[in-house]
């Protein structure tokens, strides 16, 4: 390799000068066209403007309410603890996220009682929140539910 083999990764790109006459391709207009908002200056144009037609996020129908604090739970069901934590005495949201059953040991997490076959594991739960079935279930089997704050 040599000095002369030497080239630049990539070509800087040249500034567009504008408003420089007519022989510079970018004279009088500045690449802007003739009239309307693209040639004045500050463009009013915003985020969903579709050239004067009604912008389609007030044309398609608006439904329903969505509450801005939200509570998200992260779900695991009974199969899933069955399956991977039988020999635990007792079950957290750090033991869960141990064997990647949630992502995130420091959001909610409800457990549900969606499984096959028989439930056999007698520890004692700590989640924030527990459906009906799956608080029954843990009670059958000898185990204990205690919720946790949010």
């Amino acid at each position: 390799m040599n000095l002369a083999q030497l080239k630049p990764l990539h070509r800087s790109k040249r500034v567009k000068r504008v408003g420089r006459g007519c022989g510079s391709g970018h004279g009088k207009t500045s690449g802007r066209g003739h009239k309307g908002t693209g040639q004045r200056k500050g463009r009013a144009y915003y985020v969903g403007f579709s050239g004067g037609n009604l912008p389609y996020f007030r044309r398609i129908p608006k439904r329903g309410f969505t509450p801005p604090r939200r509570r998200e739970y992260q779900i695991v069901n009974l199969g899933e603890i069955n399956d991977r934590l039988k020999e635990k005495k007792e079950i957290t949201p750090e033991e869960l996220r141990e064997v990647n059953l949630i992502k995130d040991k420091n959001k909610p997490v409800k457990i549900l009682a969606k499984l096959k076959g028989e439930f056999t594991v007698r520890a004692l739960f700590k989640a924030h929140k527990f459906s009906q079935k799956a608080k029954k279930l843990i009670e059958t089997t000898g185990g204990k539910v205690e919720c946790l704050e949010l």
